[in-house]
C-alpha cells in the first residue's frame, strides 16, 4: 500500500525563515535577534488575573465572538484612543491571535480570482492567506532610500483594477519598523474612494510607535473605517506572544462575514486568557506605556549599533531595527544572515525573506524586544564585524 500523492494547497510553501534561522541560532549558540519575540516575562498581574480566572471556573468553551467584558474593553480602548466607535457585541470579535484574525478576514471577503493588493516587504502570513482563498495576490514594493522605507502609493494606485477587492496595509510595519501617517491613510482614502475595495489594516504594533508620534489607525480615518477589517494583538501589547490572543474590528455588515468562518475554523478563543485580559484591561497603564518602555531599548540598541560598521535605518515603530551591511560584506541577505549567525554569533533576519519575489536590498531586520543583558551582548559581539 502506498499514501496517495496530495496536491499541495500552497506549493511555494516551505520552511520558514524564522525556523531556518533560529535553528541556526541554536546550533551556534548566537544571541538570537531574528524572530519578532520578547525574552522578558509579562506582567505577574496578568498571570494572577489567568490563575483567578481559572480557579473562578472559567474554563469552559467562551462565546463564539469573545468574552463580553472583553469585548467592551477593547470598544472601549479603540474610542478612547482612535475616536471610533466600534459596537462591542456586533463589530468586535477575538481571535486565535492576530494571525487567524488576518486569515479568516480575507477568507471571507476573497473569493477565487479577486485581487488582493500587498505591500512589500510583508508579514509571511499575507501571500498564503490569499492563495487558500483562490485570490491572486498583486505585490507593491515599498521604495527605500537613504531616509528608509515608504509606501508608494502612486504604484499602489496603478496596480488597482477592476479586479481588486483587497489592499492590505500594515503599520507600524514588520519588518521595516515604519509607521504610516495622516498623509499615507489619506493617499490610501483616495484610491478607494467610489470602489468597493476592502482594506485589510494589520496594527499589531499599535503600542509601539515612538518619538511622540501617534499610532495612524485605519480606524481614525471615517473613509477607510467604515470599509477595513482592524486587526490588533495581545501577545504583542502585553509580551505573551505564546498566548495567540488577537481581535478584529469591522464595521457590522463586514464583521457578519468573518465571523461566519471564524466559527468554523476556530469557533472559541481560551476562555481563562480572555478574563484574564479583561480584567488586566481595566489598568490602562500598561499599553500607555509601552511606547516609552519599548523606545528605550530602540535608543540603547541604536546607541550601540552607531559605533559599528552597520548602517542605521528608521525604527519609528513595532521592535524591529533594520541595517544596510554594505560597508561590511556584498553577500547576499540570506547568506549575509547565516554568516553573522554563524560566525558572529548574533541572528537577524534578511528582510528579502519578505519579499514575494527574489528581492535584495543589502538589509537585515533586528529585533530589539530583549532583555537589556541580552541586547547588550548581542552589540558586544556587532561591534567586531
Amino acid at each position: 500500500m502506498t499514501t496517495p500523492v496530495l496536491q499541495s494547497r500552497l506549493p511555494a510553501v516551505g520552511t520558514t525563515v524564522f525556523t531556518l534561522m533560529s535553528a541556526l541560532a541554536s546550533e551556534h549558540g548566537a544571541v538570537n535577534l531574528g524572530q519578532g519575540f520578547p525574552d522578558f516575562a509579562c506582567d505577574p498581574r496578568l498571570l494572577d488575573a489567568v490563575d483567578a480566572a481559572m480557579r473562578a471556573g472559567h474554563n469552559q468553551y467562551a462565546p463564539m465572538t469573545g468574552l463580553p467584558a472583553l469585548r467592551d474593553a477593547i470598544a472601549a480602548k479603540a474610542a478612547a484612543l482612535y475616536g471610533h466607535a466600534y459596537d462591542a457585541n456586533t463589530e468586535i470579535t477575538v481571535t486565535a491571535g492576530a494571525t487567524q484574525g488576518i486569515i479568516t478576514a480575507i477568507l471571507c471577503a476573497v473569493h477565487p480570482g479577486d485581487e488582493v493588493i500587498v505591500i512589500e516587504p510583508c508579514y509571511d502570513s499575507y501571500q498564503p492567506a490569499i492563495a487558500l482563498a483562490g485570490g491572486v495576490p498583486v505585490p507593491v514594493a515599498m521604495r527605500v532610500d537613504a531616509s528608509g522605507y515608504s509606501v508608494p502609493w502612486d504604484a499602489v494606485a496603478q496596480a488597482v483594477t477592476t479586479r481588486t477587492r483587497m489592499i492590505v496595509v500594515n503599520t507600524p510595519h514588520n519588518p521595516t519598523g515604519t509607521i504610516l501617517r495622516q498623509a499615507d491613510l489619506d493617499a490610501l482614502a483616495d484610491i478607494v474612494a467610489g470602489t468597493d475595495i476592502l482594506i485589510l489594516s494589520d496594527e499589531v504594533y499599535e503600542h509601539m510607535v515612538y518619538d511622540g508620534q501617534p499610532h495612524a489607525s485605519v480606524s481614525r480615518h471615517p473613509v477607510l473605517a467604515e470599509r477595513a477589517f482592524v486587526v490588533s494583538s495581545f501577545g504583542k501589547t502585553y509580551h505573551v506572544t505564546g498566548w495567540k490572543v488577537g481581535y478584529v474590528a469591522a464595521p457590522a455588515s463586514l464583521m457578519t462575514e468573518f465571523r461566519k468562518v471564524h466559527q468554523y475554523d476556530v469557533f472559541s478563543v481560551n476562555t481563562p486568557m480572555q478574563a484574564g485580559l479583561a480584567e488586566f484591561m481595566r489598568d490602562p497603564a500598561p499599553w500607555r506605556d509601552l511606547p516609552a518602555f519599548y523606545q528605550r531599548k530602540r535608543d540603547l540598541f541604536r546607541a550601540g549599533l552607531a559605533g559599528t560598521r552597520f548602517t542605521l535605518l528608521p525604527a519609528d515603530g513595532t521592535y524591529f531595527q533594520c541595517v544596510r551591511y554594505d560597508g561590511i560584506s556584498d553577500l547576499s541577505e540570506s547568506a549575509f544572515a547565516q554568516w553573522l549567525t554563524r560566525e558572529i554569533k548574533v541572528a537577524a533576519i534578511p528582510v528579502s525573506a519578505f519579499y514575494s519575489r527574489p528581492t535584495e536590498s543589502g538589509i537585515v531586520r533586528f529585533c530589539f524586544a530583549k532583555k537589556d543583558e541580552t541586547l547588550a551582548l548581542a552589540l558586544e559581539r556587532l561591534a567586531k564585524v
